[in-house]
């Protein structure tokens, strides 16, 4: 079953059933740190792990466009639903830079596999013959309970250095150690990959440079052939998308019928006005800033300025979460105690979007260091526009 995504007449019916039914666990996905199976289920029906596979293998090669609509859609009823489906889905994509004979292996029981990615690099590896065997604890693994196959992170020994690897692994070999206690994504499952002295053959493994690069996958589509960074935060940010989206229509609808302590309606205060429509203006522009992103990186063909593409996007991800931390911090304020209660969406929604906010790669002085490298470094990569507007800066500085 692939993703059917969004149309001009909404959402596909797998997609808004995988948002039903991730609201409807939503609960229990908090108590018990992990997604119900129920709810994993309706994620694959949806076609999230298929979604970026390729076709060889039975994958739809999806957009980014349709990956952020989607994404987005299941975060309005459980954040940690939407963080895992976009993580099945991205680790599908980062697999496709293996050799053939490692993806056959992967996806032998077709394309709804459920990947997990342990993508900070871990442990110890060691080359051997064949190919490099790996010991380690790998944490914060996103959905590792249900996983079939781990895309793990290690600095392998390359000539008198070491570099990024990325290695395959079956189920079979690893452990999960339940160490997820956090306030929130609780549902994520983000716990540790145990691996002792496990062979990992050559073709089930690749350069972490051509993953970063964009380059090296057998693949010729279009998402398996972008740059790494212009799309790895759609994972963390569209899931947080959905949740603020999701607070937005919870706290509007409370308010709308919410009386104060004077017997008035909530609604004629212009503090409550001014809460919602600034928190919605936030979320508006969180969302314009990944819907361009999503559609620069759909577009056909390696864009001339790729660098700034991506160190763009990079800029634009950290933003937008800045963006939706915004909001959901205002509505939370402004929905009064009732609104913080354990069991409302309200509350949840407003960990899980600051806990998102706070992935390493959404980091904003990281991200707004590399967009100034590309903007005023002046490298071949630049935007032509924005070559002659520091060129016209720099020669007015010149000018005694």
């Amino acid at each position: 079953m692939l993703v059917e995504g969004l149309t001009g007449h909404g959402p596909s019916p797998a997609v808004t059933e995988a948002k039903d039914v991730a609201a409807a666990h939503a609960e229990t996905a908090e108590s018990e740190r992990r997604l119900p199976g129920a709810v994993v289920d309706a994620i694959i029906k949806a076609g999230f792990p298929a979604h970026f596979v390729p076709r060889a293998w039975g994958g739809r090669e999806g957009t980014f466009t349709d990956f952020t609509d989607t994404v987005s859609l299941v975060g309005e009823g459980c954040a940690s639903a939407a963080w895992c489906a976009a993580l099945y889905a991205t680790l599908g994509r980062m697999m496709a830079h293996l050799p053939l004979e490692g993806q056959r292996e992967v996806w032998a029981n077709g394309p709804n596999t459920l990947i997990v990615g342990a993508i900070s690099p871990g442990g110890r590896v060691e080359k051997a013959d064949g190919g490099w065997r790996l010991t380690g604890h790998w944490p914060f693994t996103s959905g590792a309970d249900h996983s079939d196959w781990a895309l793990i992170a290690a600095m392998a020994p390359e000539g008198d250095r070491r570099a990024l690897r990325y290695f395959a692994v079956p189920r079979h070999r690893y452990q999960v150690i339940d160490t997820w206690f956090n306030v929130g994504m609780r549902g994520t499952g983000s716990n540790t990959l145990v691996l002792e002295d496990v062979l990992v053959p050559a073709h089930l493994c690749f350069a972490g440079e051509d993953l970063w690069a964009g380059k090296g996958s057998p693949s010729t589509a279009r998402c398996h052939n972008i740059k790494f960074r212009s799309v790895n935060g759609l994972s963390f940010v569209a899931p947080a998308l959905g949740a603020a989206q999701g607070a937005l229509q919870t706290w509007s609808a409370w308010i709308a019928e919410k009386i104060d302590t004077t017997g008035r309606p909530t609604r004629e205060q212009m503090s409550v006005r001014v809460a919602l429509a600034h928190a919605a203006g936030e979320i508006d522009a969180a969302r314009l800033l990944l819907e361009r992103a999503a559609a620069g990186a759909d577009a056909d063909g390696v864009p001339e300025d790729a660098d700034f593409q991506a160190a763009r996007n990079s800029r634009d991800y950290s933003i937008a979460i800045d963006l939706l931390a915004s909001a959901v911090d205002r509505l939370f304020r402004a929905g009064g105690a009732r609104g913080q209660a354990e069991s409302g969406n309200l509350q949840r929604a407003w960990r899980d979007v600051n806990c998102a906010a706070g992935h390493v790669a959404l980091r904003f002085e990281a991200n707004a260091t590399d967009y100034f490298n590309v903007v005023v470094g002046g490298g071949a990569s630049l935007r032509p526009d924005y070559r002659q507007s520091i060129g016209d800066t720099r020669a007015a500085a010149a000018r005694p």
